[in-house]
């Protein structure tokens, strides 16, 4: 008893005899505040663990539904997607890459020999390149009600004569005459009369194969007498005064495509739904005209599988070809895959709707376009003849096909479908027949002579897109990857320390009133200063009441009592 009045004497600062149970005491009004204390302490702290489990479980609900939607890829899909102002659609709209037209003429060193029959084979030499920027965007857009739009493609060229290793749009060259060598190919099998009346116009003209001319007359601007005189042998031929490969490659005069936006299936925005309205080219039967699907080089599709197969159309190649992947590799930082062009001369052979004699199809490699070049005959090949059948340079001395320099190649971003780097290359040639019965040509006959090969080259990305695809393909997916496991696993963490709370909250509580009964005495009998020693206290503590009373103040004060038990209390109060 002693002990327990020194305790309460060291809450309140008062001497007393014996433990007063009054409600109305100072002991009393101190107890009732510290137990309120505890109460509003445990309450709090029960609270906030609470607050805690609720707050682990909307984490691990965010992970999960982070996982489920991936919202980057929602994202991504409807920036991927063309609208009017949309960041994508203006790329495309205006592509602010630096693409670059590279050009090699061949140049005639025998001419003189070769004509008088000295020499059997032409020998030609390579000059280049003369490097052209292309200033590449789509006009006069219109968006239909079908999930495509329409436009008219522009490839303007700018010379860039830095870029062209000292070489100058008037070098003077030896060339073959175009227009002679179209027009005795057109011709030669037309009536005795017809090539007589040529062969006659030939002569008077002086027409010779092989003229000396500038190296931008060749690709743009030369002209000829007998392209106006051509039309009297072939009315409504040819409705231009100039020749040049180039100009005429890059006609896009009434030329219009039809691509898709992306509004029913993202990964199709920016390819090619028509061209000119149809979903083929009318130069070839299907499937070899299909160009629906294919791309123009600006855009490929995204998310591109390993095993996927691109299709490609440009309209000077004439045709929509496949590109196969052939390697992986790193470009601009971006993990990318390299393409090339997919060699389908078998499945040609196969089906002949890229011979236009069905007799005689052309051999490996040599792609009859005469109808996409305006009659002309005109076929198309790899740079060098590189990979083609030796019989194509038979008669040419001076090509040296090399793979490090000659062979095409794509880097494209698989995610987005960015071409960071490309080099596309194709041979101009002329395929003669037999046109020995024309006059000054005979020389030339079932002859495939090159005229010029094209390199389109893309040497990497500019700073403005190489940045957006580094937030697009790069930081968006890290911040959610670390939103969706952060929110995971942190939710995790903050349901396992909140449960571990709430157990170590608990047991706080029982281990504090199992301590109490374990201590508590069944009666307590005290004995008033007053009274004398025949006299007994009959004040009994109530139980409860004493509950209350330790556990506000006994185990706040470091358990003073600990050890003690009943018996020790009750000797002491009767020795006093």
């Amino acid at each position: 008893m002693k002990d327990l009045i020194r305790l309460v004497n060291r809450l309140l600062g008062g001497t007393y005899n014996v433990v007063n149970t009054n409600t109305k005491s100072r002991g009393d009004n101190v107890t009732e505040e510290i137990d309120e204390y505890y109460i509003q302490k445990r309450s709090s702290q029960r609270n906030w663990t609470i607050t805690f489990v609720v707050l682990g479980m909307m984490s691990i609900v965010t992970g999960i539904l982070t996982y489920v939607i991936n919202p980057y890829d929602v994202i991504y899909r409807y920036k991927i997607k063309f609208s009017e102002g949309g960041e994508i659609f203006e790329l495309w709209k205006d592509p602010p890459v630096d693409l670059y037209l590279r050009v090699f003429l061949w140049n005639i060193t025998n001419s003189k020999e070769f004509i008088s029959g000295q020499d059997e084979k032409l020998k030609v030499q390579e000059v280049g390149p003369y490097v052209y920027k292309e200033l590449m965007s789509h006009k006069n857009i219109t968006f239909n009600n079908n999930g495509t739009l329409s436009a008219i493609p522009s490839h303007p060229l700018i010379f860039v004569p830095e870029m062209s290793e000292g070489r100058l749009e008037n070098d003077s060259l030896i060339l073959p005459n175009i227009a002679l060598l179209s027009i005795a190919h057109v011709v030669s099998d037309e009536s005795y009369f017809t090539r007589l009346g040529l062969n006659m116009l030939i002569r008077q003209t002086d027409q010779q194969p092989l003229v000396q001319m500038s190296a931008r007359e060749f690709m743009f601007d030369y002209t000829n007498s007998l392209m106006s005189l051509g039309n009297k042998f072939m009315p409504n031929w040819i409705s231009f005064k100039t020749l040049g490969l180039i100009d005429r490659m890059y006609d896009f005069d009434g030329d219009f495509e039809t691509v898709y936006t992306g509004e029913d299936d993202a990964r199709k925005a920016g390819q090619i739904d028509m061209w000119r309205g149809s979903t083929s080219i009318p130069q070839w039967k299907n499937p070899c005209g299909n160009v629906r699907g294919a791309s123009d080089g600006t855009k490929f599709p995204i998310y591109i599988q390993p095993e996927d197969k691109l299709f490609f159309y440009r309209k000077s190649m004439c045709r929509a070809t496949h590109l196969i992947k052939t390697n992986e590799t790193v470009a601009e930082g971006f993990k990318a895959y390299v393409y090339n062009f997919e060699d389908d001369w078998e499945e040609q052979n196969k089906t002949k709707c890229f011979c236009n004699d069905l007799d005689m199809c052309f051999p490996k490699g040599l792609l009859d376009v005469h109808g996409c070049y305006y009659g002309f005959p005109i076929a198309l090949s790899s740079p060098h003849y590189l990979n083609n059948d030796p019989i194509i340079r038979a008669k040419v001395e001076g090509v040296h096909p090399d793979p490090e320099k000659h062979e095409s190649f794509f880097v494209i971003e698989p995610k987005s479908g960015t071409p960071i780097q490309l080099r596309a290359n194709f041979q101009i040639n002329m395929a003669l027949r037999n046109i020995k019965t024309i006059a000054h040509v005979e020389r030339f006959s079932d002859m495939v002579m090159p005229l010029l090969w094209a390199e389109f080259r893309l040497y990497g990305l500019p700073d403005s897109l190489r940045n957006k695809l580094v937030l697009y393909l790069k930081i968006l997916p890290v911040v959610t990857d670390g939103l969706m496991y952060g929110s995971f696993f942190g939710g995790i963490l903050i349901l396992v320390y909140s449960v571990c709370r709430l157990t170590q909250l608990r047991s706080k509580s029982k281990r504090r009133q199992t301590l109490w009964i374990q201590e508590r005495p069944t009666s307590f009998s005290c004995k008033p200063s007053k009274y004398n020693s025949k006299t007994e206290c009959a004040n009994m503590v109530d139980a409860k009441e004493l509950e209350t009373y330790y556990h506000s103040v006994i185990l706040p004060l470091n358990h003073e009592l600990e050890g003690r038990e009943c018996s020790d209390i009750r000797r002491g109060s009767a020795s006093a």
